[in-house]
């Protein structure tokens, strides 16, 4: 993939905050690989419409798939399509707060257009993340813009504490290993 290898990307998976979420043991890349495995069963129906976005828009759907496991365990959390206390909009979850990202919400929560919007939101983080760190690898640039999509390039500031202003401090971690758990099983 042209914004880094997924499989590439260190990750020490997800915190114990958000291994709470599911009432897990143990932290790390195999709680967020037993998130994913959860969301697997939901997660199917979208699987299509998920690569061909990946597809389109030359992003490894494993990671399409891991933003929508963490944002809304593949719709499960959501009320009528809206999450964050009515702020964040459909499976990717994008911030329709005026005072957050201040997007206006494109398609369905289910939809193909709004897995569109969703990625063209994470590859203009990637963009940022890439001109604001310049000297960082192609895979640290896709884990800072992964952190970026959660809480904003002007919150990433180096690369050994990308998740420190994410939710849960874990954000691109847990996301990147449930991305690798995501391509393991063909996404």
């Amino acid at each position: 993939m042209i914004y880094g290898n997924i499989e590439d990307v260190e990750t020490t998976g997800a915190s114990r905050q958000t291994a709470q979420q599911d009432k897990l043991s143990t932290s790390g890349v195999s709680a967020s690989h037993t998130m994913a495995q959860t969301d697997a069963g939901r997660m199917e129906k979208y699987r299509s419409m998920i690569k061909d976005v990946g597809r389109q828009y030359q992003i490894d759907p494993a990671l399409i798939a891991a933003i929508i496991s963490r944002e809304t365990r593949a719709g499960n959390v959501l009320q009528n399509g809206w999450g964050d206390h009515g702020n964040a909009w459909g499976l990717m979850q994008v911030d329709v707060n005026p005072n957050g990202g201040g997007h206006t919400k494109r398609g369905e929560w289910n939809s193909k257009e709004h897995l569109c919007q969703g990625t063209e939101i994470l590859l203009y983080f990637i963009g940022r993340i890439q001109k604001k760190f310049p000297g960082w690898s192609k895979e640290q640039q896709l884990k800072g813009a992964i952190a970026a999509y959660n809480t904003g390039d002007g919150r990433v500031d180096s690369y050994e504490n990308v998740d420190a202003k994410t939710t849960g401090k874990d954000y691109s971690n847990d996301v990147v290993a449930r991305a690798q758990w995501y391509k393991q099983k063909g996404f």
